[in-house]
């Protein structure tokens, strides 16, 4: 790791260490993560780290911010475990206290405990990536769209990049697993697209993304998974249809549309009038993504989909605007919808 960010490993390391309590844990992790903290500020420093470093930096920088994430995440389990013992103490006011987890941490959550029951194992990717495993692993074309400036928001053009989509952590697992196959994973993450924000779309926005390779697996292995998903947020009366759709990285490809939760299909500004709302992309592995991947699709067969988390979010708690879950005014109740 690089030694300035070894430096500062080993001087939060201490801090965590060294507090006594919930209010100080907090105020630690803002530091380190909050909007203005630590991580992010050397995020924004990347630029100016020379090119022929930028790339080892960027992973030692990820690094650490997983590394600081679990001696947190371990700190307040051992916190936990020490405070069930102590004697109940009055807030500050006299007051409980109050809270809950955030509106998409509460969906991902409900979808990591479908896929865990179905035999996926969770995994996590970096946000700072390469062109190659943003794009070109996923079949992307030279001269595609998804490239223009207008749309990817890069560190360096053309290398490197915040990944637009969590199919980048796809195209990771499939060149380290290839040898390890069958494989079913799951995983979230925020993903980042130079857009206009409005009620609808935001530059930085959350997917869900889960992907199979397996031998024999088929467009109804997706289909159901996808059903199952759809059923256990939503309820068994949840209305869902398969459009096809083109995705360079899949073939055959499918979007799955929900009818809208706002107007129940009559149309309304949240579903542009449509009466419906796409909720991702998915379908068949391309055999270029697998071929890509040391995978021999003769062999091997699989299916992909990247589903939109944050518009799941928006129709389980009836949410009208995406700009809402990126404010501080969420009065949500963890099983309210």
């Amino acid at each position: 790791m690089n030694q300035d960010l070894e430096k500062i490993k080993i001087e939060y390391i201490s801090k965590i260490d060294s507090v006594t309590t919930d209010n100080q844990l907090e105020q630690i992790r803002i530091e380190i993560f909050g909007r203005n903290g630590k991580i992010n500020d050397l995020f924004s420093q990347i630029k100016n780290i020379s090119p022929e470093l930028r790339k080892q930096y960027g992973a030692d920088l990820n690094q650490l911010k997983t590394e600081l994430e679990q001696i947190l995440k371990n700190k307040s389990v051992i916190k936990s475990d020490k405070l069930k013992s102590d004697t109940p103490k009055p807030s500050v006011f006299g007051l409980p206290k109050t809270g809950h987890l955030h509106p998409i941490t509460q969906t991902e959550r409900q979808l990591n405990d479908v896929f865990l029951k179905l035999g996926f194992s969770l995994y996590s990717g970096p946000e700072i990536v390469t062109d190659e495993y943003n794009f070109k692993r996923l079949n992307v074309p030279a001269n595609h769209p998804a490239r223009d400036m207008q749309d990817s928001i890069y560190i360096k053009e053309p290398e490197y990049l915040l990944r637009t989509q969590t199919s980048t952590i796809e195209s990771y697992l499939l060149a380290q697993k290839s040898k390890e196959l069958p494989l079913r994973a799951a995983f979230a993450g925020s993903t980042f697209r130079n857009e206009k924000v409005n009620r609808s779309n935001h530059f930085v926005f959350h997917q869900y993304q889960a992907v199979v390779v397996d031998k024999e697996v088929t467009m109804k292995d997706l289909i159901g998974t996808m059903d199952l998903m759809f059923k256990t947020l939503y309820g068994p009366g949840v209305v869902v249809r398969y459009r096809c759709k083109y995705y360079p990285e899949v073939e055959p490809g499918v979007g799955p549309d929900m009818q809208c939760f706002s107007c129940h299909g009559v149309g309304c500004p949240i579903c542009k009038y449509a009466g419906w709302i796409e909720m991702g992309g998915a379908g068949m592995i391309h055999p270029k993504v697998l071929e890509m991947a040391d995978i021999n699709p003769k062999i091997w067969s699989g299916f992909a989909f990247g589903m939109g988390l944050d518009r799941w979010t928006m129709a389980q708690k009836n949410i009208k605007d995406i700009r809402t879950l990126m404010g501080g005014n969420l009065a949500y109740k963890p099983n309210e919808k």
